[in-house]
């Protein structure tokens, strides 16, 4: 159980510059994790095992991608309960992100902007970070690890496929699940990824690479592809018929989709100070668009495939409208920053409580 309640620490963290606060709290983290000093933001995970693409997760809520950029906090993010954790974007090289500012909190919103820019240390100290995790070595149920890839901005974008390739040979081997994010708007021109033939190449290729990966290693990684809040119905349709020819193959439900990213949008906060900046925004005013995707993506998709919901949850009767929208399991991250830990128990217990 957490000794030290969020609410004392966030008021020193807000005091900070959005980005000094998030470095701040990884070095914590990286330090006090596995040592008796964890006790601060430890918390029991809640169990409500599901089984998805062949995996199964102890809970239903997971972090998002993004805040742990180079995989350094892992063990201390599982105790915090998190049936799964999802770190990186990682990219093949290392690359120092947008010039800053480059994130920026609006609290009357619950939300953030970032503008990041797929800013990481590269995949060599990635993978380092993530074989020094000790996590799978705890007694029970272990959290699952999700790890995202994505390309280096100084990448053309025809050859971004280069990029996911050399990053999924590096992470496969040390992943519960591999996401292929398509759809940060901080990287020019990543989005075009989710067109209809882009998206046709880019799957085909990373399924025939997975196909030999899996015979290499002797286990089969799900993948799952993130996708923007902003599309509309005609290319939602259009993702899901691509999915549809690479991804669903019966007995196999190993692909799987991310619904939804940040979104370019402003409607939802007009007015407000750091409104009109340049990024994706998260938080609350994301979470009606993501659960529209959701929703129309399990028209689409059936029952069956898999569907990771994340955008906007701020509390269990969030996590609880995300299922119903369509997702089978959830993420958090803008939550956790203004929520704090006990966020992961709320959101896990009322999934668990409603099913």
């Amino acid at each position: 159980m957490s000794l030290l309640p969020y609410s004392f620490a966030r008021p020193f963290l807000f005091a900070m510059d959005a980005e000094t606060a998030h470095e701040h709290t990884l070095a914590m983290l990286a330090r006090t994790q596995n040592t008796p000093l964890a006790w601060a933001y430890c918390q029991e995970r809640v169990k409500d095992p599901v089984t998805l693409a062949g995996l199964k997760f102890p809970n239903r809520v997971g972090l998002a991608a993004g805040l742990d950029k180079n995989a350094q906090c892992i063990d201390g993010l599982a105790a915090m309960g998190f049936g799964f954790v999802e770190v990186g974007t990682v990219t093949p090289k290392g690359q120092s992100g947008n010039p800053k500012p480059r994130m920026f909190r609006l609290p009357e919103a619950n939300a953030l902007i970032n503008r990041l820019g797929f800013n990481n240390e590269g995949l060599e100290t990635f993978l380092a970070n993530v074989k020094l995790a000790k996590f799978r070595s705890k007694s029970g149920s272990p959290m699952l690890l999700g790890l995202n890839i994505g390309k280096n901005a100084a990448t053309p974008i025809e050859n971004a496929a280069d990029d996911y390739l050399i990053c999924l040979d590096g992470v496969y081997p040390h992943a519960d699940y591999v996401t292929v994010n398509i759809s940060s708007p901080n990287t020019k021109n990543l989005r075009e990824l989710q067109s209809d033939e882009a998206l046709d190449a880019l799957i085909g290729t990373l399924a025939k690479r997975r196909a030999e990966l899996a015979l290499k290693h002797n286990k089969q990684v799900p993948v799952f592809i993130k996708i923007a809040p902003d599309l509309d119905s005609d290319q939602i349709a259009v993702i899901a018929a691509t999915l549809k020819r690479h991804c669903v193959h019966e007995g196999t439900p190993s692909w799987g989709v991310i619904a939804t990213n940040t979104t370019i949008a402003r409607d939802a906060v007009q007015g407000m100070t750091h409104a009109e900046e340049t990024g994706g925004l998260s938080g609350a005013p994301v979470f009606e668009k993501s659960n529209e995707v959701i929703r129309q993506l399990r028209t689409a998709m059936g029952p069956n495939f898999p569907i990771i919901g994340v955008g906007g949850i701020l509390s269990g009767a969030d996590a609880v409208a995300k299922i119903k929208a369509g997702a089978d399991v959830v993420q958090i991250y803008t939550g956790l920053i203004y929520k704090g830990p006990t966020l992961v128990k709320e959101t896990a217990l009322a999934l668990r409580d409603q099913a």
